[in-house]
């Protein structure tokens, strides 16, 4: 697994990519269970069979011994890789997942068997444009419930599969992609689905890295590398008693689109200090091309 950092400023953090960190690694200790901040959930799960799900600490490392709790009373706790396999309730309709000790809940749909039957792995739903730095979702019939049982490349790399099951998965590409379309191929035991082209863009930013001041309105241009298309990036306030972002704690704008793609957020300083704002990209799912 390899490692990758988000990129620090002195005075906000550009969250832009997912930080991703080998969990067994000697030299470098797995984050602890308190440190888990974030939830994956397969955006679909099939009633009685198995899916696998993920949490991560606030920098995107897969972490260890997190309790997570599904609002049937379920429970499981990820294991050495940050991952959790469990096996979907019976009765079909929303479940809820959240991490214990932390706000927040996240939903999945329970299908029928009936509404995932397939006789070969197809897929429906695939990102048009998506960060090659962050996590993205397949939607379609077939894969495999069991994380690394599905196989996942991206122009010829592989990737890692954080979630899954048989009718969604969440991928993360591998750190040595170049903007650009790509090729994507999915493999689940011996079914494999036709490869489908992905835009795979990198998200910059350009700011003022100082110490922000009391009242003092500041622009984040983030400039999106690898697609002239239209995309929606979201901000997260991550210190609100630092900054005000414009649009709330969490807030969308659309890029220009063109050569020179760029979209831009505005924050206010309501003290001086270090502001921490995260960035990502919106993926706008459609069929595969």
């Amino acid at each position: 697994m390899a490692t990758r950092q988000m990129l620090p400023l002195p005075a906000c953090l550009f969250a832009a990519v997912l930080s991703f960190a080998p969990l067994l690694a000697a030299q470098q200790a797995p984050p602890v269970p308190a440190a888990a901040r974030t939830l994956l959930l397969p955006r679909r799960i099939v009633s009685g069979e198995r899916a696998t799900l993920a949490v991560l600490d606030a920098n995107g490392r897969l972490t260890p011994g997190v309790a997570v709790t599904f609002s049937n009373g379920d429970r499981v706790k990820t294991d050495e890789t940050g991952r959790a396999l469990f096996v979907a309730p019976l009765d079909p309709g929303i479940i809820f997942g959240s991490i214990g000790g932390r706000p927040g809940r996240v939903s999945t749909v329970i299908l029928t068997p009936a509404e995932a039957a397939g006789t070969s792995l197809e897929i429906s739903d695939v990102p048009r444009v998506a960060s090659f730095t962050d996590r993205f979702e397949i939607l379609g019939k077939g894969f495999c419930g069991d994380a690394d049982s599905n196989k996942v490349t991206i122009a010829g790399r592989p990737a890692l599969v954080l979630a899954s099951s048989p009718a969604s998965l969440i991928v993360l590409p591998s750190d040595d992609l170049s903007p650009g379309s790509a090729a994507v191929a999915v493999t689940c035991a011996q079914h494999k689905a036709p490869e489908f082209s992905v835009a795979f863009v990198e998200l910059a930013l350009k700011a003022d890295s100082s110490p922000l001041k009391r009242g003092e309105h500041r622009t984040l241009s983030v400039l999106i590398h690898g697609t002239t298309e239209k995309a929606t990036l979201e901000a997260r306030n991550l210190a609100p008693e630092i900054a005000a972002l414009s649009g709330g704690n969490s807030a969308q704008r659309q890029s220009s689109g063109g050569e020179q793609n760029v979209a831009q957020f505005e924050v206010v300083g309501q003290k001086s200090g270090n502001f921490l704002i995260s960035i990502r990209l919106v993926p706008s799912l459609t069929h595969p091309q």
